[in-house]
């Protein structure tokens, strides 16, 4: 038996909710349900009836980041040339990953565990179609490739919250650098 389909003005509660909670996970990973609720113009009941605790919340902000990402990657490509959709993407990796230390910095390692379990895979592809397209069109490099990216791009995680903006995007743009073939066009 499905789930029953949720009102309208329920799922745009829901919606406040997590983008709230995602706003406020840019500013510090130790914000309480009641200041979300109170971002999200919407009661306590109605933040507890959608997400019964604190991990929950979080989680779904984590979720939705990914799947959005994910997405990102094939509307970037129609958009773009390889090479700029993979700048593109990479900058929401970067704002992605800011909301991510918050999260996994407030929850369980258990709950963690398992949410990264099961985004690696679908940011793994999505990558893995940016580089494609790009080694297609002979802008990017071929002995790359995704889980190797992706492995670079996690070691900014390490760096401090306050080191973020001063290090972490140029390195990034390192990365991109990188994996640029040097005898392509710019």
């Amino acid at each position: 038996m499905s789930a029953p389909a949720r009102r309208p003005d329920a799922v745009r509660n829901r919606t406040r909710i997590v983008e709230a909670a995602r706003a406020a996970l840019a500013e510090s990973p130790s914000v309480h349900l009641n200041e979300i609720a109170k971002r999200a113009g919407v009661g306590q009941g109605t933040l507890y009836r959608n997400f019964p605790n604190r991990e929950a919340l979080l989680a779904e902000v984590y979720r939705r980041d990914v799947e959005e990402l994910v997405t990102a990657a094939s509307d970037l490509l129609a958009a773009h040339e390889p090479v700029e959709a993979l700048r593109h993407w990479l900058d929401r990796v970067m704002d992605y990953a800011e909301i991510k230390y918050g999260v996994l910095a407030v929850l369980e390692p258990a709950a963690w565990q398992d949410l990264v379990a099961h985004s690696q895979n679908p940011i793994e592809g999505a990558l893995g179609r940016l580089l494609d397209a790009g080694k297609a069109a002979g802008s990017i490099r071929t002995d790359v490739d995704a889980r190797g990216v992706i492995l670079l791009i996690a070691y900014l995680g390490r760096l401090a919250r306050d080191e973020w903006e001063s290090t972490a995007r140029p390195l990034m743009n390192v990365i991109l650098e990188g994996l640029r073939r040097q005898d392509a066009d710019r």
